[in-house]
């Protein structure tokens, strides 16, 4: 498995920032199966969660 470095996001945060993390996920992904990717983004989504209960973020 080849390792990516994350992409390195702009303090504009720029449609070019967008591209690159779309690229970087499809590169994680891409030879992945499906039941990987759902753990791999299920994992994330877990994540994101909990950053935003930290954060004390109201949806």
């Amino acid at each position: 498995m080849i390792i990516f470095a994350k992409p390195i996001i702009s303090l504009d945060f720029t449609i070019e920032d967008i591209h690159k993390i779309r690229e970087y996920h499809y590169e994680l992904t891409k030879d992945i199966t499906v039941v990987e990717k759902v753990t791999y983004y299920n994992n994330f989504s877990k994540e994101a969660e909990r950053e935003i209960e930290r954060r004390g973020i109201k949806a």
